[in-house]
Formats: C-alpha cells, sequence, structure tokens
C-alpha cells in the first residue's frame, strides 16, 4: 500500500473530473427523493416476525447499505441457511420514481470520495438496509447446504429481521459469527472443486480514502472472512437459479470460459513464471492451487482474469441452460438487491415461485430489458474504475520523471507488453521486444500528468 502524497490537491480534482467526465449523478431528482422519503415510512405487513432468529451482517466496516444478514442452524446432517436479503421491492412501486430512477441508473457506482447509489440513502442506507439499529422488512431464503456441499433452496418468505451485529470483514472473530458459518463455507468450496469451478480472486488494484482523508493505493488481497460470506451468498445464488432455470423463467449471470488459444497462451506465460501447471490439469484445477499472496502467482492470477470473457446477463430461454463457466453452475445475482437493479427482480419470482404463485408479468417483462441495463452500468463501472486507479497512479508518480523502477513483464499481447512496478502498485505498459511474461525489466519513468491520467515508461534495461 502507498499513501498518495497530493499536496496540490490533484486527486480530488481529478475525481471530480472523472464524475463530469462519466456523468455521475451527484444527487437524486426531488421528486424521487419525496418518493424515497414517503416509501422509508412504510410499515412492513405482508412479513412474517423473524426477530427471533440471530442473524448477523458481515461486510467491509464504513458499509451502511447492506443487503444481507444471515443465521445457521442444523438440520440432522445438513446445514440450513437463512439468508435474509433487503425487501427493496417492498419499498420500490413498478413504474414509479424510485423505479424509473434505478432502471436508468442500474447499479451503485462506487468512488474513493463517495458512491452514486442505486436508491436514495434514507432507503440504501437507512430503512431498507439490514442495519441492526432495528427490526427491518427482508426477503429470507432458506437454503439447505449437504454434506457434500449440494445446495437446494427449502423455503421463502418475506419476514422482519432484527440483526444482531454489524460484523467486518478485517476485524470479526470467529465467536461472534453462527456456529456452521466456516463449515458451510468450506461444504461449498469442496462442491466447487468437484465441479471443477474456479472461483479465485486475485489482489485487486484499489484506490480506498483512508480514516485522516488521505487516498491509498494498494494491491488488496481478500480477507479468508470475505471468502467464507462469498460462499453463503454463491450457495443462496446458485439454489435460485436452479429454482428459477426449472421453473422456466429468470435472469441468469454468464460467462464463457477461456478459449484455446487463450489457454495456450496462459500456459507460456505459466512457464515464464516458472510456475508448474501438470500437463494433465486444467486451468480451472490448476488455479484452484495459487496463492494471492505470492507476486508471481498473483500476476498469473489477472492474466487469466484478463484472458477470459466478461460475464453478461440473459434472461430464461427454453432449452437453454445458462452457464458461468467460472462457476461451473448455472448462476443468478439475487443478493444485492440495495446495489444492483437486476437482482430486485431475480428475488421477486424466486418468491413467488417459492410461494406458489405466478410470477408477476411485471417481473417477466423485466428480464428481457435488464439485459442491455445491467451491461450499460457494468461497462460504467469498469470505465470509473481504470479512470480512478490511472489518476492515483499518475498522482503518486507525477514528480518521479526520470527515475528507474524495477518492474515484471506481467503479459505480452497485441497492445503491447503490461508491467507491474516491483515496489509500487503500479500497473502499465511499456515497449519492449522480445520479452515474456516473468521476465524482469527496468524502466524509466517518462511523464506522469494527472490531467490526463497517464504515466509513460520507457525500457532501460
Amino acid at each position: 500500500m502507498k499513501t498518495l502524497v497530493d499536496p496540490t490537491n490533484a486527486l480530488a480534482r481529478g475525481l471530480a473530473a472523472i464524475r463530469t467526465q462519466y456523468q455521475v449523478p451527484a444527487s437524486f431528482p426531488p421528486e424521487v427523493l419525496a418518493a424515497a422519503e414517503a416509501a422509508a415510512r412504510r410499515a412492513p405487513t405482508a412479513h412474517a416476525d423473524r426477530t427471533d432468529r440471530p442473524f448477523v451482517t458481515l461486510d467491509p466496516a464504513s458499509s451502511t447499505d447492506l443487503d444481507q444478514a444471515f443465521a445457521i442452524e442444523p438440520a440432522g446432517a445438513d446445514l440450513l441457511l437463512h439468508y435474509a436479503i433487503a425487501d427493496v421491492a417492498w419499498f420500490v412501486d413498478d413504474g414509479g420514481p424510485l423505479d424509473a430512477e434505478a432502471w436508468r441508473r442500474g447499479e451503485t457506482q462506487y468512488l474513493p470520495d463517495g458512491k452514486a447509489g442505486l436508491y436514495p440513502p434514507v432507503l440504501a442506507e437507512s430503512a431498507a438496509s439490514l442495519l441492526p439499529d432495528g427490526p427491518r422488512p427482508a426477503v429470507v431464503f432458506t437454503t439447505r447446504v449437504a454434506p457434500d456441499g449440494s445446495v437446494k433452496l427449502d423455503g421463502a418468505e418475506r419476514a422482519v429481521i432484527r440483526s444482531r451485529a454489524k460484523l467486518a470483514y478485517a476485524t470479526v472473530r470467529d465467536d461472534e459469527l453462527p456456529a456452521g458459518f466456516a463449515e458451510v463455507a468450506e461444504r461449498i468450496a469442496a462442491a466447487e472443486a468437484r465441479r471443477h469451478a474456479s472461483r479465485v480472486d486475485p489482489p485487486q488494484q484499489e484506490v480506498e480514502r483512508q480514516d485522516d482523508g488521505s487516498f491509498s493505493l494498494a494491491f488488496r488481497p481478500r480477507l479468508q472472512s470475505e471468502d467464507r460470506n462469498a460462499a453463503l451468498s454463491l450457495a443462496s445464488n446458485l439454489a435460485i437459479a436452479d429454482l428459477l432455470q426449472a421453473h422456466g423463467t429468470g435472469l441468469f449471470r454468464v460467462m464463457a470460459a477461456p478459449d484455446e488459444h487463450a489457454v495456450a497462451r496462459l500456459r507460456h506465460t505459466a512457464r515464464a513464471f516458472h510456475l508448474t501447471w501438470p500437463h494433465d490439469a486444467t486451468l480451472d484445477q490448476f488455479e484452484a492451487t495459487l496463492d494471492a499472496t505470492d507476486p508471481k502467482q498473483a500476476a498469473f492470477m489477472l492474466a487469466i482474469r484478463r484472458a477470459s470473457p466478461g460475464a453478461s446477463y440473459v434472461p430464461y430461454r427454453k432449452g437453454v441452460v445458462p452457464w458461468h463457466a467460472a462457476m461451473a453452475a448455472t448462476y443468478a445475482h439475487a443478493t444485492a438487491p440495495l446495489r444492483r437493479l437486476a437482482d430486485r427482480y431475480v428475488i421477486r419470482a424466486a418468491l413467488a415461485i417459492m410461494q406458489g404463485e405466478p410470477v408477476p408479468e411485471a417481473v417477466t417483462a423485466a428480464f428481457d430489458r435488464l439485459p442491455a441495463v445491467m451491461a450499460r452500468a457494468d461497462t460504467l463501472s469498469g470505465q470509473l474504475e481504470r479512470a480512478v486507479i490511472d489518476l492515483a497512479e499518475a498522482v503518486m508518480l507525477q514528480n518521479c520523471a526520470g527515475r528507474i523502477f524495477p518492474a515484471i513483464v506481467t503479459d505480452v499481447d497485441e497492445r503491447g507488453t503490461r508491467i507491474q512496478l516491483r515496489d509500487q502498485p503500479v500497473v502499465a505498459r511499456v515497449e519492449a521486444h522480445g520479452v515474456a511474461p516473468g521476465d524482469k525489466l527496468g524502466v524509466r519513468l517518462i511523464s506522469a500528468d494527472p490531467l490526463q491520467r497517464s504515466v509513460r515508461f520507457e525500457r532501460t534495461s
């Protein structure tokens, strides 16, 4: 991690410029805020009382838009995962101002100096958020997790819950979590291994705001608590996806595997990094053995991510099995309705089916419209993330022109040579011929321009 020294306030100005360039909304229209205020006063009337169940949440410490809470109980050899998801549909009427604005936005957009929410804070960070300061309406999906990690949706209901604690990834203790938390995660991981799934996340290049108001640029590996929490969400999403597919409806998250050419290139990359990839092991099998704390293995994990096609959304189509290659399963997004528009409709469809009711026509119609809306929102999210990182790198290096940095080649493709500086959390490109992934280079910084969000290097050795 590197704290960004920014005496000229270039980072703040650059973030403002990014917001302007990409038309990130600074607030909500008055009619949307008024509708949110009115919706926040709605009292649950169609919800069972589950306030006696010991739900907790687990998120980044600073998060206030809490989509999920969970409780776990044994059922013979199985474990029942009670996964409470914010009941956004209780507050948002089809076709109303809140709904229309959410369709314009698609998802919450995050920047280091604040976010542009999908819904106004009075809902997303208060009335609809599963905070531990009072009862909240939720949709509770109960997923039965077998000893082999297979999952099946056992029940679904609207319920009022009360979270017992707001736990944080970085500080949570095992004794604060429900008994069975680690066991559920281990069962899900074992099932993934049998499916040859690949849910391995490389360190992410991130810009974060610190408590003192400064910013940092870092490669952040995932914490064990974060991965285990993701397994709970995955279990629910897989069970819901199976339900929807079986009933001929839904919206699914799909992703193709890297093609043969990409896998062949990755094998060359692995050899260049001196990584032992057995000839008879698939990419998914090899990726599952990688350690994100090792720099070369982390760089290779990033290379795998770049070689993989992007994920997208597709509605149910008769005779078609929607497939997510990384999950090695049919998969749906259902567990983050405060942050993703699509989840609200997936939840409504699954809830209707489990209660023996027809899926609302508004939900079925939404499934055909949502892929384009979510693709646009996902594209914007990627553009913002890259722009912020480019800005942070330029700010960090703006006074280092002429300095020589040690670097390592992480990838060589049609766009040239990608490098990672060895003593700074910076990824860049440089013109370098006759090199391969894993090679060590010396590079000189030619320029770093925060206004253009650009850095330029030349090879010296």
